[in-house]
């Protein structure tokens, strides 16, 4: 498995190798008589024991079999396979092109009452235009993903968002004011965007933070993350996506969410940020 920041993959990956290593013990072998049984050196079991070494499919069959806990091979595979998704590489996502990673994530936005966002870097997707989704996406794709479904992929953004600004979900949005500047597409498609946020942001059922870029600084600038209600955490690494499940780790994004809303103005003086990178457009 990929190497990830997050302790929710760590604490994963532990409470897998505890599992083995009770499997070991309750067997009544040390960990040379099971190297021994499984057919591997003794280093490969310590690693595993410790997670230092992710278990493969194949590693759990043997040392199940070695153990006489045959039984415990379908939910132990599962086991792995959840934290295997915890983090995945964009190139491992994206292999079948920008549509299904992109059709990947309808479910979870679909069953969400409570989308909270921050972005450093690009506006949130369910505020895009379709040119400014096509110009991000024609960007990502260009730079690593060799299937051209761009087309496609908007489609599938557009649909998403219009499912989403339907009334039936709420969302908390804290963007820096750099994603506001930020020569995404053209100024005219640009300006067409920053208008859309305007109208958006006076929506019922969403509220608009814009961090200014003079603002005062509790804490820095992280890489954008999406808060799914209170039960899961998207992080867009540079590498790769990350999934957050584990309570403690939430409600660290939580605090950081709390944090930087104090840090963003809202209403007319949000409003008053975003004429002000239109105004700049010319």
């Amino acid at each position: 498995m990929p190497s990830s920041p997050s302790s929710s993959v760590v604490e994963a990956r532990k409470a897998l190798a505890r599992r083995l290593k009770d499997l070991r013990k309750d067997a009544g072998l040390t960990g040379e008589e099971l190297s021994v049984r499984c057919g591997w050196g003794a280093s490969k079991t310590s690693r595993i024991q410790s997670a230092d070494r992710a278990p493969s499919e194949s590693d759990i069959r043997t040392w199940c079999t070695a153990c006489g806990a045959e039984d415990q091979i379908p939910d132990l595979i599962a086991a792995a396979r959840a934290v295997d998704s915890m983090y995945t590489e964009w190139r491992q996502l994206e292999r079948n092109g920008l549509r299904a990673a992109q059709e990947s994530v309808t479910a979870l936005y679909e069953r969400t009452r409570l989308i909270r966002v921050y972005a450093s870097r690009v506006l949130p997707g369910m505020v895009q235009t379709r040119e400014y989704t096509a110009a991000v996406l024609r960007s990502i794709q260009r730079d690593r993903v060799g299937v051209d479904d761009v087309d496609e992929a908007v489609q599938v953004r557009m649909d998403r968002q219009k499912a989403l600004l339907s009334g039936r979900h709420r969302f908390g949005l804290l963007i820096e004011e750099y994603v506001l500047r930020a020569a995404v597409c053209d100024p005219e498609a640009m300006a067409d965007q920053l208008d859309r946020l305007m109208s958006v942001s006076a929506r019922s059922f969403v509220s608009l933070g814009v961090i200014p870029l003079g603002a005062g600084r509790s804490c820095l600038p992280a890489e954008d993350f999406y808060m799914f209600d209170d039960t899961e955490v998207a992080v867009e690494l540079t590498s790769g996506y990350l999934r957050i499940t584990q309570p403690t780790e939430i409600a660290d994004y939580d605090r950081a969410f709390n944090n930087l809303a104090g840090m963003a103005v809202h209403g007319a003086k949000a409003r008053a940020l975003i004429l002000s990178a239109l105004d700049a457009l010319g």
